[in-house]
């Protein structure tokens, strides 16, 4: 496996074998630095995990090619400011995986070139991988799929109705009737 100094402030760990380094949002930058002049030439991929209600976990995953060695570095942004400095002046690759972390969880990549919606149309209010973001279209449009117990005409018979993860008990419903 690739060696690097990891650089103070860090902090290393081990799981299933996979080696995971967390680093405070001031070091990102240099982490990812000190990785590829380590050997971790390949950016795999970059995205978030939304941890409510404190924060935002920014996850990338490198791979050194010439020893097969795999990387994790994370680090973690406020919910309340979520704001971290890009990655794509150390790895170019990154510029879409910033994009669709930015569109999705509204974390913001500072200093990158474009930083703009890459999937959803134009308009689109919200960040749809945020955990308290809600799922109108599971409640405005019959959700395909498995049935409800008691729809198929056999089986056990039916029983109330609830609403799909992630939908508040009383959205979508009329208020006063």
């Amino acid at each position: 496996m690739p060696g690097f100094a990891y650089g103070e402030g860090t902090r290393v760990s081990e799981s299933f074998g996979q080696t995971t380094v967390d680093v405070d949002p001031g070091g990102w930058v240099g982490l990812l630095e000190s990785a590829r002049a380590g050997g971790y030439e390949f950016f795999d991929w970059l995205t978030a995990v939304d941890e409510p209600p404190e924060a935002f976990a920014v996850v990338a995953h490198l791979f050194a090619p010439v020893s097969h060695a795999h990387l994790l570095l994370r680090t973690r942004v406020p919910r309340a400011d979520p704001r971290l400095p890009s990655a794509v002046g150390v790895f170019r690759g990154a510029d879409w995986h910033e994009r669709e972390t930015f569109e999705m969880f509204g974390v913001v990549f500072e200093g990158h070139p474009n930083l703009v919606p890459l999937l959803l149309p134009e308009g689109f209010e919200g960040f749809p991988l945020r955990k308290d973001f809600v799922l109108a279209a599971r409640v405005a449009k019959a959700w395909p799929g498995a049935k409800e117990p008691g729809e198929s005409g056999h089986g056990s018979p039916s029983r109330r109705k609830t609403l799909p993860p992630g939908v508040p008990a009383d959205w979508g419903h009329e208020r006063g009737t």
